[in-house]
């Protein structure tokens, strides 16, 4: 089968498209025929060795797909041949015609999602889910700040918040990502590149600010999102690429609390709540994964300059 394998850890380049033998399931796995691959920011920090968690090479990418159950292994419950579904985590790689899953990886996919969209689940959907619920703790009838909402994580917790009962304000960069925002039911969209921003969300909420600010982008925006906090409010920090300077003070004289997450810290019983918890949304239709765009599996380098050098717009996926 072919897949994508990284023999040498460096730039786009080093994604290659390579014949691998077909993965077996083993007990208590799945094999998967893969029908779109997710591509997510942090798989491009891995292909450069600068991730925290730094894979044996050579290796292929990936940890969100979607397709069809094709083979189960011993001891394997609920799940069976032919079953639609999406994987959050895998054994061998998403980006490849088929990967290797533990079962308790392997989730249900509704009909009325597509493939492209089940490969938009895992990463974005559970980081915004634990994001909220599991570490800020928010709250129905709480204001949230939410940078980058035009992402994929951003559009997923848009979605979550607004299904949560939070009045949700959300920035992007472009008008089309904005447009976005709006259409997934934000009540209110900013230019986070306006230099006066801040003071317009302020306005918003009558200069008591925001009880919850998601933050994809730390090194540029965790000062200032100290600055525009309520009193006890939180900030999430899902996205970082360099230092920042800070004054505590902003944190102190508001009794705030700056948190951090990734998702890999999860334990397997929270995965198991928030994955149903996505799952009731995805088959209610309240949460909706958006793909901007899909490039064929042999065009994974393209994907991932794509995913970090253009403005955010919905989830990148790959095709086999």
């Amino acid at each position: 089968m072919k897949a994508i394998r990284v023999h040498e850890f460096g730039g786009p380049e080093v994604l290659k498209l390579d014949d691998v033998p077909e993965p077996r399931a083993g007990a208590g796995q799945v094999v998967v025929q893969v029908k779109a691959a997710g591509v997510n920011p942090y798989d491009t920090y891995m292909r450069q060795g600068t991730y925290a968690i730094k894979p044996d090479l050579p290796y292929t990418p990936g940890s969100d797909a979607a397709g069809i159950v094709e083979s189960v292994g011993e001891g394997v419950q609920g799940l069976a041949p032919g079953d639609r579904v999406y994987a959050g985590g895998t054994i061998t790689g998403a980006y490849a015609q088929k990967t290797l899953a533990e079962d308790w990886q392997v989730h249900p996919l509704p009909s009325n999602a597509s493939f492209a969209q089940g490969a938009g689940v895992n990463v974005p959907y559970a980081t915004a889910y634990r994001a909220l619920w599991k570490i800020a703790h928010a709250q129905a009838g709480e204001t949230i700040l939410i940078h980058g909402a035009s992402g994929g994580v951003g559009i997923a917790a848009v979605q979550l918040a607004r299904s949560g009962g939070l009045m949700v304000i959300g920035t992007g960069g472009t008008e089309r990502g904005r447009k976005l925002i709006a259409a997934q039911g934000a009540n209110h969209v900013l230019d986070h590149h306006a230099p006066d921003y801040l003071d317009e969300f302020l306005k918003i909420t009558a200069g008591r600010g925001a009880d919850v600010i998601l933050e994809m982008l730390a090194n540029v925006n965790l000062a200032k999102d100290l600055s525009v906090l309520a009193m006890r409010g939180r900030v999430v920090v899902i996205g970082n690429r360099g230092n920042v300077e800070i004054n505590p003070r902003e944190i102190m004289r508001r009794d705030a609390a700056v948190l951090g997450m990734v998702l890999w810290n999860t334990t397997r019983p929270d995965l198991a709540s928030i994955h149903a918890g996505i799952g009731a949304g995805l088959a209610n239709g309240s949460l909706c994964p958006i793909v901007g765009k899909e490039l064929p599996l042999a065009e994974a380098a393209q994907a991932h300059r794509e995913v970090i050098e253009q403005s955010a717009y919905g989830k990148i996926v790959l095709v086999p």
